[in-house]
């Protein structure tokens, strides 16, 4: 396993700190993307989109207001629920398909969220700047995403 940033090793101290008394998934989400939102640099947009009969539906976030539902395989957060992967994307204007809630928006990251192997959602964070989240950014908001969902009682569990 690759190691975490120092950045995101303060991140995650602090998440573990929010949630450790509390299993309400959206709560925990809710104080989640307000951690990300404030404490990372140059995100404009920080949420989460929950898997809800197959769509992708607007959950707790910080930011611009945002598309409401998404389909599995369309746009980034479609994508990565689909094929169950991060994905980075240092310019959104060429990811085939992008869906611009934020036209300021110009990188974007998703890491699908897993609960007992079964898909939940996705974690979503937007940047006006290109080329702003890199392996290091999809390492710690992966294990971001870990403690979340290990700390709270998630729709499927």
């Amino acid at each position: 396993m690759q190691k975490i940033s120092s950045r995101y090793a303060d991140l995650l101290a602090e998440l573990r700190s929010l949630v450790k008394d509390e299993h309400d998934f959206i709560a925990n989400a809710a104080n989640c993307s307000a951690l990300l939102f404030h404490r990372l640099p140059h995100v404009n947009w920080a949420g989460f989109y929950l898997l809800k009969q197959k769509q992708l539906v607007l959950g707790p976030f910080q930011g611009k207001p945002a598309c409401i539902r998404i389909d599995l395989g369309k746009g980034v957060c479609g994508t990565a629920a689909q094929i169950r992967k991060t994905i980075v994307v240092p310019d959104v204007r060429e990811f085939v398909g992008h869906i611009a809630c934020d036209p300021s928006s110009r990188s974007e990251i998703v890491v699908p969220l897993l609960a007992q192997k079964k898909l939940i959602g996705v974690l979503d964070l937007d940047s006006a700047r290109l080329g702003r989240f890199d392996q290091s950014d999809s390492r710690g908001l992966s294990a971001v995403g870990r403690v979340l969902v290990r700390s709270s009682k998630t729709p499927q569990t």
